[in-house]
């Protein structure tokens, strides 16, 4: 678990005020907690997955300290941030991947499709394939509900809890479980109608 949340939170907000010279002072603070959500991800990757937890946190450390104007309300929303960073560094990769099979001519088709009625949520041995299909589904949850989108976004990729989701959003722990139950119905539907006609 990270150090001092109370010091992390005090951190973020002078960094939101300006004082860039306190991401180095963060990092530390929140590394371990960062890697451990990274790794509760990748852990439902491929096991010879070229992108590892510790890459993984600092593709995401890099974007942080690239951004301009870095505004954080408290901890919970750095890690909704980190999560977002996250799914698009993961999508990136994936679409990387994907690429580089289709130039060199050997696409197989996945595990997936022969798979429909597998969890929606969950990744297996054609994870690529998988995940830009749950990127796709996300994009379209959004126009549908997008706090939907914004809680699988942060409890999918950046492993937050439900309490930290619900403070994220500004809603009730029990609203974001039932948001995540719904999208999780709604992604499975999506996914397997995708995976039926591919």
């Amino acid at each position: 678990m990270e150090s001092a949340p109370n010091e992390v939170t005090a951190l973020l907000m002078r960094l939101s005020s300006g004082d860039k010279s306190i991401i180095e002072r963060i990092m530390p603070l929140v590394y371990a907690e960062l890697h451990r959500r990274a790794n509760q991800y990748m852990r439902q990757e491929r096991a010879d997955h070229t992108l590892q937890p510790t890459a993984l946190v600092h593709e995401v450390y890099l974007k942080l300290v690239q951004q301009r104007e870095p505004t954080f309300r408290n901890r919970a929303h750095f890690y909704a941030i980190s999560a977002q960073l996250m799914r698009r560094i993961l999508t990136d990769h994936a679409r990387a991947r994907l690429a580089t099979k289709r130039g060199s001519g050997n696409l197989e088709q996945g595990q997936d499709e022969a798979q429909p009625d597998a969890e929606p949520l969950q990744l297996r041995d054609d994870q690529p394939v998988r995940l830009l299909a749950i990127n796709d589904a996300l994009h379209d949850l959004a126009l549908l509900d997008s706090r939907q989108e914004k809680v699988v976004e942060m409890r999918f990729f950046g492993g937050l809890t439900a309490e930290e989701t619900a403070e994220v959003l500004g809603v009730s722990t029990r609203t974001v479980e039932r948001e995540w139950s719904m999208a999780r119905a709604w992604l499975y539907t999506r996914l397997k109608t995708r995976f039926n006609q591919a």
